[in-house]
């Protein structure tokens, strides 16, 4: 079998790659009847030479590959006929942009296994680079601070040679006494965010503490959906009924906007749920939020200020509280937003590596073996020229019928 790592098509530019050299290697030698081949690229954090050095087949096309291995949406114009792919294709909530993509895929007779789908027997999913999300965008939320405040300067995360050097940076971050930091979720961005909190050795508390005690030092707190949602009727419930039934809470987050100057959101958002912030909390005088580095980045819904996406290499952008218009620079009018939505991108070396060991300790095996626990099966959306019986629910969107 010939495993392919594809060249990365989109633009921007992503660096990332599936599989590291040292992976491809390991690749090889645990299973001596696979060969790697990699496409040429001239983006990769990986250079050519790196690949060669690690004696891997570096090729012009994949044509003669049997498995495709990408990171983001592979361009209609590099899918091979007859092949399989893996690769993010943001498909699966039926995202208008990638319809024509999941059309091709069809057309082709594809067999595309989507990293999004690939889960564990019981559900927990496998694969992301969420971690590195919640690294950088902490990160970059102090960034956004130090640029606000005027107090210190930090390094762009993307211009650092690696993450030590990144981290290095947190020796240059000051904050006053009574300084509050809010994180959403216990997922695996708001894990990402809590070591980049840890390095900077903040104290943490618990969220009744955090809005109510006598605090003197920068402290954070992490909050659960116990803690930021309510039921209208004031009853209490459980956090999996927040994440079933979405629909049927109203925010509580105000009560800790009062009190925050840094909000890192690493939550998962539900659309059918509420938001946090609202245009009215917003513009509310109580409103003390200075930062918002919403790694989340779900665009206006959630969260009133986050009202576009920023970018890489312009990650800043100051909304007027009242009237929710981007205006130049910070004031006490304002609030900073940090929304870059390729966060991962920023770190491309360590979150390959990360995702790459991923790949090679719970999906290789399955594609090489039995797949007895249907991994690679339950993440395969098409294939034989048909939609698999677990998202036939997508041929409306590929029909262009909604």
């Amino acid at each position: 079998m010939k495993l392919g790592i594809i060249r990365e098509g989109k633009t921007p530019p992503d660096k990332r790659v599936p599989f590291t050299p040292e992976q491809c290697n390991l690749i090889e030698a645990r299973y001596p009847q696979v060969d790697v081949l990699v496409q040429k690229s001239e983006v990769r954090a990986f250079t050519d030479e790196e690949y060669e050095i690690e004696g891997l087949s570096l090729v012009y096309n994949l044509q003669e590959a049997d498995v495709i291995f990408g990171v983001k949406e592979v361009e209609l114009a590099d899918l091979i006929p007859n092949k399989t792919f893996f690769f993010f294709s943001h498909t699966i909530k039926k995202q208008p942009y990638n319809r024509e993509l999941l059309r091709r895929v069809l057309e082709l007779n594809i067999k595309l296994v989507d990293y999004e789908c690939l889960t564990e027997a019981k559900g927990g999913r496998i694969l992301g680079f969420g971690r590195f999300a919640g690294i950088v965008g902490a990160y970059n939320a102090f960034l956004t601070y130090g640029k606000r405040s005027g107090r210190f300067e930090l390094k762009a995360a993307h211009q650092c040679k690696d993450q030590k050097e990144m981290e290095s940076e947190l020796s240059k971050v000051s904050l006053p006494p009574s300084f509050k930091i809010a994180i959403s979720g216990f997922g695996r961005v708001a894990g990402g965010a809590r070591e980049i909190l840890e390095k900077l050795d903040l104290n943490e508390v618990d969220p009744d503490t955090f809005l109510s005690g006598e605090i003197n030092e920068p402290t954070f707190t992490q909050l659960s959906v116990v803690d930021y949602f309510k039921k209208p009727s004031g009853e209490s419930f459980e956090r999996k009924e927040a994440f079933d039934h979405a629909d049927r809470f109203e925010s509580d987050f105000f009560k800790f906007a009062k009190v925050t100057d840094i909000f890192i959101p690493c939550h998962y958002w539900d659309d059918k749920g509420p938001g946090f912030i609202t245009a009215e909390e917003l513009a509310h005088p109580d409103f003390n939020i200075q930062v918002v580095a919403d790694i989340s980045c779900d665009i206006d819904d959630p969260i009133a200020s986050t009202i576009r996406p920023s970018t890489i290499e312009s990650p800043i952008y100051d909304v007027d509280k009242k009237s929710r218009k981007e205006v130049d620079g910070p004031s006490d009018d304002t609030v900073s937003v940090m929304a870059v939505d390729n966060l991962p991108c920023e770190l491309p070396r360590e979150a390959s590596a990360d995702f790459g060991e991923a790949l090679l300790d719970k999906v290789l095996p399955q594609l090489f073996g039995s797949d007895n626990d249907r991994v690679i099966d339950r993440a395969t959306i098409a294939e034989g020229g048909k939609l698999k019986p677990d998202f036939e629910y997508l041929q409306d969107y590929v029909d262009g019928e909604e």
